[in-house]
Protein backbone atom coordinates (compact mmCIF):
# COMPACT_ATOMS: atom_id res chain seq x y z
CA UNK A 1 0.00 0.00 0.00
CA UNK A 2 1.35 3.42 -0.72
CA UNK A 3 1.91 5.90 1.83
CA UNK A 4 -0.29 9.46 1.84
CA UNK A 5 3.38 11.07 3.33
CA UNK A 6 6.64 11.23 2.87
CA UNK A 7 9.50 12.47 4.55
CA UNK A 8 13.04 13.68 4.08
CA UNK A 9 16.14 13.38 6.73
CA UNK A 10 18.33 16.05 6.24
CA UNK A 11 20.06 16.23 9.57
CA UNK A 12 21.10 19.96 11.41
CA UNK A 13 20.60 23.08 10.24
CA UNK A 14 24.21 24.00 11.50
CA UNK A 15 26.06 20.81 10.98
CA UNK A 16 24.57 18.65 7.47
CA UNK A 17 23.02 21.61 5.55
CA UNK A 18 25.86 24.28 6.97
CA UNK A 19 28.14 21.72 5.11
CA UNK A 20 25.74 21.27 1.61
CA UNK A 21 24.81 25.17 1.91
CA UNK A 22 21.46 24.46 -0.06
CA UNK A 23 19.03 21.10 -0.02
CA UNK A 24 16.13 20.71 -2.75
CA UNK A 25 13.10 18.96 -1.26
CA UNK A 26 10.71 18.51 -4.24
CA UNK A 27 11.50 16.05 -5.90
CA UNK A 28 12.42 13.90 -2.91
CA UNK A 29 9.16 14.40 -1.25
CA UNK A 30 7.31 14.47 -4.19
CA UNK A 31 5.96 17.66 -3.99
CA UNK A 32 2.89 18.50 -6.36
CA UNK A 33 2.11 22.10 -5.62
CA UNK A 34 5.35 24.06 -4.36
CA UNK A 35 9.06 23.74 -4.05
CA UNK A 36 10.74 24.14 -1.15
CA UNK A 37 14.68 25.01 -0.67
CA UNK A 38 16.91 24.42 3.00
CA UNK A 39 19.38 27.24 2.61
CA UNK A 40 22.51 27.86 4.31
CA UNK A 41 25.08 30.10 2.80
CA UNK A 42 28.23 30.71 3.38
CA UNK A 43 28.62 34.41 5.23
CA UNK A 44 29.41 37.26 2.71
CA UNK A 45 27.72 34.79 -0.06
CA UNK A 46 25.15 36.16 -2.90
CA UNK A 47 23.86 34.53 -5.94
CA UNK A 48 25.51 36.44 -8.73
CA UNK A 49 22.37 37.74 -10.45
CA UNK A 50 18.83 38.80 -9.89
CA UNK A 51 15.94 36.66 -10.90
CA UNK A 52 12.05 36.69 -11.11
CA UNK A 53 9.44 33.75 -11.28
CA UNK A 54 6.94 34.37 -14.18
CA UNK A 55 4.47 32.68 -12.56
CA UNK A 56 5.72 31.93 -9.23
CA UNK A 57 5.62 33.85 -5.66
CA UNK A 58 8.44 33.10 -3.29
CA UNK A 59 8.44 32.92 0.46
CA UNK A 60 11.42 33.28 2.40
CA UNK A 61 11.44 32.66 6.23
CA UNK A 62 14.95 33.98 8.12
CA UNK A 63 15.55 31.46 10.92
CA UNK A 64 18.77 32.18 11.88
CA UNK A 65 21.88 34.99 11.43
CA UNK A 66 21.41 38.27 8.94
CA UNK A 67 21.77 39.75 5.43
CA UNK A 68 20.11 42.15 2.89
CA UNK A 69 17.31 40.88 0.40
CA UNK A 70 16.71 43.30 -2.80
CA UNK A 71 13.67 43.15 -4.32
CA UNK A 72 12.72 45.64 -7.45
CA UNK A 73 15.97 47.48 -6.76
CA UNK A 74 14.80 48.33 -3.22
CA UNK A 75 17.12 46.88 -0.43
CA UNK A 76 16.59 45.91 2.78
CA UNK A 77 18.22 44.19 5.98
CA UNK A 78 16.78 40.54 7.31
CA UNK A 79 17.30 38.26 10.13
CA UNK A 80 15.91 35.97 11.81
CA UNK A 81 12.09 36.27 12.64
CA UNK A 82 11.89 37.88 8.91
CA UNK A 83 9.39 36.64 6.75
CA UNK A 84 9.55 37.74 3.13
CA UNK A 85 7.67 37.17 0.41
CA UNK A 86 8.05 38.19 -3.68
CA UNK A 87 5.08 38.49 -6.43
CA UNK A 88 5.54 37.13 -9.40
CA UNK A 89 7.65 39.16 -11.80
CA UNK A 90 9.46 40.54 -9.01
CA UNK A 91 13.69 40.78 -9.58
CA UNK A 92 14.86 39.55 -6.22
CA UNK A 93 18.24 38.23 -4.95
CA UNK A 94 19.67 37.76 -1.04
CA UNK A 95 22.85 38.03 0.26
CA UNK A 96 24.14 36.21 4.22
CA UNK A 97 25.53 38.47 6.09
CA UNK A 98 26.07 36.57 9.62
CA UNK A 99 25.63 32.57 9.51
CA UNK A 100 21.78 32.84 8.13
CA UNK A 101 19.87 30.09 6.99
CA UNK A 102 16.11 30.28 5.76
CA UNK A 103 13.92 27.97 4.26
CA UNK A 104 12.30 29.28 0.24
CA UNK A 105 9.05 28.15 -0.11
CA UNK A 106 7.77 28.52 -4.34
CA UNK A 107 4.11 28.21 -5.38
CA UNK A 108 1.78 29.63 -8.00
CA UNK A 109 0.85 32.77 -7.39
CA UNK A 110 -2.85 32.43 -7.33
CA UNK A 111 -3.02 29.07 -6.79
CA UNK A 112 -4.59 28.81 -2.85
CA UNK A 113 -8.69 28.29 -3.90
CA UNK A 114 -8.88 28.02 -0.11
CA UNK A 115 -6.98 27.96 3.20
CA UNK A 116 -6.64 25.42 6.46
CA UNK A 117 -10.00 26.36 8.16
CA UNK A 118 -11.98 26.32 4.82
CA UNK A 119 -10.20 23.11 3.56
CA UNK A 120 -9.54 20.91 6.69
CA UNK A 121 -11.74 17.78 7.90
CA UNK A 122 -11.57 16.13 11.52
CA UNK A 123 -11.04 12.52 11.22
CA UNK A 124 -12.11 10.08 13.45
CA UNK A 125 -8.27 8.00 13.65
CA UNK A 126 -6.52 9.27 17.00
CA UNK A 127 -2.70 9.15 17.35
CA UNK A 128 -1.05 7.68 20.47
CA UNK A 129 -0.66 10.90 22.33
CA UNK A 130 -4.19 11.29 22.02
CA UNK A 131 -5.87 8.25 24.20
CA UNK A 132 -7.03 10.25 27.04
CA UNK A 133 -8.68 12.67 24.98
Amino acid sequence: MEKNYSIMKIGTLKGDLADKGRIMVGQELGLTGSEISLNYPAVGTFAPFVHSHKLNEEVYIILSGKGMFMVDGEEFLIQEGDIIRVAPGSGRAIKSDDHMSYICIQTQGGSLTQATNDDAELTESKASWMKDL
